[in-house]
């Protein structure tokens, strides 16, 4: 990143209860903790913070419910992308997840830009995402 390029900020989602994909997926186990597809090494989780190894992400912010604080901090953690974990007051879908996500990644600089990333997603081509990314930051 040039010294003028705003920030980059990561915003991983990773709350919800993991009701669609039982019996891998459990309420206090969700798909996106566990090992599905793949890498199949790496959770959902730790897959989708690493597609963005390609950036210079600043900071990697994670929002989840108060239940799954714990494994969101020891997965990240263990491959070096821990950050500030927001925890949801109640969960209520993905547009207030990301406004309360927003609020506060740019609370230091408001022209931080942020990578939204659901942490229950397979995209089978990070060429494909890298390229999208990089189109979407020159603009």
């Amino acid at each position: 990143m040039e010294k003028d390029d705003p920030k980059i900020s990561a915003v991983l989602l990773a709350g919800g209860l993991g009701t669609r994909l039982w019996p891998v997926s459990r309420e206090q186990y969700p798909k996106q903790f566990s090992v599905v597809l793949g890498n199949a090494s790496k959770t959902m989780l730790q897959q989708t913070a690493l597609r963005l190894d390609a950036f210079d992400v600043s900071t990697y912010w994670a929002l989840c419910g108060e239940d799954h604080r714990f494994v969101v901090a020891e997965q990240l953690r263990s491959i070096d992308k821990l950050g500030p974990i927001i925890l949801e007051p109640e969960g209520r879908s993905t547009a207030p997840a990301i406004a309360l996500a927003a609020l506060a990644a740019t609370a230091d600089d408001k022209d931080s830009i942020l990578i939204v990333m659901p942490s229950d997603h397979q995209i089978e081509s990070a060429d494909s995402l890298h390229h999208a990314l990089r189109q979407a930051l020159d603009r």
